[in-house]
């Protein structure tokens, strides 16, 4: 493996790993994906360690659970004192550098990269803090509905596309960029687009690639109302599932759109590793993709991420680059262990502070079946912190306010038996529980995400009052420097903007 290679992260939103053709998917299209996954490493059981946007990316740039960062939700701050892999790397010598949505939250918009090349698509407030105070409360205007699934087709532009558009071009431009520098450190460029994160739309181009009666329904239908976990209940509430019929069409509709906006970020992968071709570096770039969470996409009747059914917290995780042999990882492994595993790359030591661990000696062919991925949910729809423990065969689902949830993904791949309340589970069941003890104080976290909320709810209220201060990141563009000007030398300009083709 090259010394001290630069990185690619490339990042979906709401990708579960079920929706990609190198996972198994009969139907969607992402031939990028394919060959990043035919030539590189391609881990199948790899988990969010929590299922929100927000609280999935704070912990894995910080390596560590949200409970010990206090990062709970899509509207908490991530400390700026946090160390995060972009600092680690940054002090060893690296060029750190953002293209995309990172969901930061409060004023520090950067978080250890050294320069940012787009706003985040969703706001840097704390108007998005949820209220277990008040946990049969909706609140409609940041709330999921059903509207993304009832409006789902065709569109030439969304606020989505617009986005994601301009994320992609600012990468591909930073890349050739990184090419034509005199700077000789290595890099960290990590680009994280919004699709196919819903509303479920996209353009004809990529919709057109689909065969509509082609695309296939939920493989478990909607379960009955008594047959649903509490939280799954919660859920339905939360985003209003309830509040309308959803049809079959509706369903294919929607999931027809899924498909098309994962060809549209296939595309980008496309642009993105050409781009390194092209530029002469892809021999001395890792490149990784993943997701920062699922999508229930309709299985078993619910939609959108927050839960710890495989839909919501599966995702891609795929290593390809210089010295890496084409393998699949079945091992488990998490979010979290992507800091440690970049600091490992960058011969950076890994801190104490870290719950993950690299997945280096597992690219290099070195199986670890023992380990465990651990996750945890303290946001909108919960009533208390919602702990999951995935080991070997087994996926166990806590909660304080809830029955516990045991499932043996080996033989009930769908999770519909619970095996918590079976007396032939009962031991393996009550060593979950004792590992979830250990690990967590549910009582104490419980009061610490509510002392939390509140105490933003109160500086929200406060900063809506008067002169309005926005966080939200702005990038800087400095025009007195871009292309020709008068104080430059037009042949300078010319000479050193040029890159070649280097394929």
């Amino acid at each position: 493996m090259t010394d001290r290679p630069n990185v690619l992260l490339v990042m979906a939103d709401q990708l579960a790993a079920s929706f990609l053709p190198s996972y198994g998917h009969p139907v969607v299209q992402a031939p990028a994906l394919d060959r990043l996954a035919e030539r590189g490493v391609r881990f199948t059981s790899a988990y969010t360690s929590s299922p929100l946007c927000a609280p999935s990316r704070f912990a894995m740039m910080a390596g560590q659970l949200n409970s010990r960062i206090g990062a709970y939700d899509n509207a908490s701050e991530l400390p700026a004192s946090v160390p995060t892999f972009a600092h680690h790397l940054r002090i060893a010598g690296y060029e750190t550098c953002l293209s995309g949505k990172m969901h930061f939250v409060g004023p520090d918009q950067l978080h250890g990269f050294e320069s940012r090349l787009t706003t985040d698509i969703y706001p840097a407030d704390f108007g998005w803090t949820p209220n277990w105070d008040e946990p049969d409360e909706r609140v409609d205007w940041w709330f999921h509905n059903m509207a993304s699934v009832l409006d789902a087709g065709i569109a030439e532009t969304t606020n989505q596309l617009d986005y994601d558009d301009e994320v992609g071009f600012q990468a591909v431009r930073k890349l050739r960029d990184l090419a034509r520098s005199a700077d000789p450190r290595p890099w960290l460029l990590t680009v994280s687009f919004t699709h196919p994160h819903d509303p479920y739309v996209m353009r004809r181009h990529y919709w057109d690639r689909y065969d509509h009666d082609a695309i296939d329904l939920p493989r478990v239908g909607p379960r009955p109302v008594d047959a649903l976990d509490p939280h799954s209940r919660r859920l339905r509430h939360v985003s209003a599932m309830d509040d309308v019929e959803i049809t079959d069409e509706h369903v294919r509709t929607a999931r027809h759109a899924y498909y098309a906006a994962v060809s549209y970020i296939d595309d980008w992968v496309a642009t993105l590793v050409d781009t390194l071709e092209s530029c002469a570096m892809a021999e001395e770039t890792i490149v990784i993709f993943t997701a920062d969470h699922g999508d229930m996409l309709g299985e078993r009747g619910l939609w959108y991420k927050m839960a710890f059914f495989e839909g919501a917290c599966r995702v891609p995780l795929i290593v390809a680059g210089p010295g890496l042999a084409a393998a699949e990882v079945t091992d488990h492994v998490s979010l979290l262990d992507v800091a440690p595993t970049l600091l490992d790359l960058a011969g950076v030591e890994r801190p104490e502070t870290f719950d993950g661990s690299s997945l280096v000696p597992l690219l290099g062919g070195e199986p670890d079946a023992d380990r465990t991925v651990v996750g945890e949910y303290l946001a909108e729809g919960a009533v208390a912190p919602i702990m999951m423990l995935r080991h070997q065969q087994y996926k166990y689902v806590w909660c304080a306010a809830d029955p516990p949830q045991l499932y043996d993904l080996a033989a009930d791949a769908d999770e519909l038996v619970n095996l918590a309340g079976n007396p032939a589970y009962a031991d393996v069941a009550a060593g979950f529980e004792k590992e979830v003890l250990a690990r967590w104080d549910p009582v104490a976290l419980r009061a610490a995400v509510v002392a939390d909320q509140r105490a933003r709810r109160t500086v929200h209220a406060a900063l809506r009052r008067g002169v309005h201060t926005p966080w939200d990141h702005r990038p800087a563009v400095d025009a007195a420097h871009q292309y020709v000007r008068n104080h430059l030398d037009l042949n300078d300009v010319e000479r050193s903007r040029r890159l070649p083709d280097r394929r």
